[in-house]
């Protein structure tokens, strides 16, 4: 079972190197990873295993986040406006189009590779259209918005090298862009 020690903290090179495509077919390791990152994500939205693992609450992980440069994400989260559970697992995820529309979280986002809050906002596409592999090796073409667009493309941008906070207008990072809608 993964736990809060097998996540790399903000500093670790890994989290800034350019993440190298899963090869397929999906290996049995690969896939066994993406589904200890989906049970790390469900065991951290649950209180009480949460608690007694001393698991922070997470909505995504990114390979890289375990030390492990491959290009893989996972998202778990329950979807308030359609009422459901939102759960993917995308192995080498691409943004294959998005939005000119930009979105953001109004209280900022954080990730379990940042231990400290970092103020300010995330302006990201307000909807993305990412073409990946699935867990069982199908090529699939997803369609996202709202909070889930912005979950995928702040896990996306692990594998990229790049942290949430790299998108904060430094100047100014509380003032939303122009046009940009709040994601509640």
């Amino acid at each position: 079972m993964l736990t809060m020690k097998d996540i790399i903290r903000d500093g670790h090179p890994t989290l800034r190197e350019k993440a190298q495509e899963v090869t397929l077919p999906l290996s049995d390791e690969d896939k066994q990873l993406a589904d200890d990152m989906l049970e790390f994500l469900k065991n951290s939205q649950d209180d009480q295993i949460a608690k007694k693992y001393k698991l922070r609450s997470g909505v995504g992980l990114a390979a890289p986040q375990l030390n492990i440069a491959k290009r893989l994400i996972v998202i778990h989260f329950y979807d308030e406006q359609a009422e459901k559970e939102v759960t993917l697992q995308l192995f080498n995820p691409k943004i294959a189009s998005h939005s000119v529309e930009k979105a953001y979280l109004p209280q900022g986002e954080g990730c379990l590779s940042v231990d400290e809050n970092i103020p300010g906002l995330v302006h990201r596409y307000a909807r993305i259209t990412v073409k990946a592999i699935n867990r069982d090796g199908e090529e699939v073409k997803i369609r996202l918005n709202r909070f889930s667009a912005i979950v995928v493309q702040h896990e996306i941008d692990h594998l990229n090298g790049v942290m949430f906070y790299d998108h904060i207008n430094q100047a100014d990072p509380f003032t939303p862009e122009a046009n940009a809608t709040v994601v509640e």
